[in-house]
């Protein structure tokens, strides 16, 4: 694991994505998928794919990913997440692609079969980069725009080795893997239950969900018809 918790210079590909080269073919396809997704192209979305096929590159996957080969965690939702979609062929419910909300552009592509994961996040410099590669346009976002299709790897990303927690073993979990938490009577699959004070919870009763309920975590009746039974 790299020491230094900041992200290093990505490597993997030291061309310049040419306009006449395989490459950006390829991306202008995946482009094409994501714009028709989201009504319109924008930097973002370019970045996106960019940084969907350079991490699938990194720990050594092609794309899209194949059987389920790969975990992806992206760090934000929006623009960027639909370029990453596009070109790595993740989605929620093939369980391949995951949002842990940080409010950064930046993913980590986690490969299931070497439990390798990288973490990819854009260069600090990467809009002022960007303009190198569009000197004839005038404004910032389209000079982005058609920068981060033509920029190599190198200059858009940076890249850091890391180590999930938990680990992808556990996150992927098992198929067919049923609980029942004790508190409020609701399913859990994939694993997701906590064992506290001998019970068998739900992340939500254990105090480790997204919400509260209104009426506190007190014993609920398993009757769905009457939510606020308790006898």
């Amino acid at each position: 694991m790299i020491d230094d918790c900041r992200p290093q210079e990505l490597t993997v590909w030291a061309h310049e994505v040419r306009e006449d080269s395989p490459e950006h073919a390829r991306l202008a396809e995946i482009l094409h998928v994501s714009a028709a997704r989201h009504d319109h192209l924008c930097p973002r979305q370019v970045l996106g794919a960019r940084m969907g096929l350079a991490g699938l590159a990194v720990i050594g996957l092609p794309a899209p990913i194949q059987h389920k080969n790969a975990l992806v965690f992206i760090e934000s939702d929006g623009c960027f997440a639909d370029g990453i979609e596009a070109a790595t062929g993740a989605t929620v419910g093939h369980r391949t692609l995951r949002v842990q909300d940080l409010g950064k552009v930046a993913a980590v592509f986690g490969n299931l079969t070497t439990q390798q994961a990288m973490r990819l996040v854009p260069h600090p410099e990467v809009r002022e980069r960007a303009k190198r590669y569009a000197q004839e346009v005038k404004t910032n976002y389209h000079a982005q725009l058609q920068g981060y299709r033509l920029m190599p790897d190198q200059e858009l990303f940076c890249y850091q080795e890391v180590e999930l927690d938990p680990a992808l073993e556990a996150v992927v979990s098992r198929a067919g893997v049923r609980a029942r938490c004790e508190r409020c009577g609701e399913e859990i699959i994939n694993g997701r239950q906590v064992l506290s004070a001998g019970k068998c919870l739900c992340r939500t009763c254990a105090g480790q969900g997204y919400y509260v309920p209104k009426d506190g975590l007190e014993e609920r009746s398993l009757d769905p018809f009457r939510p606020d039974r308790t006898d």
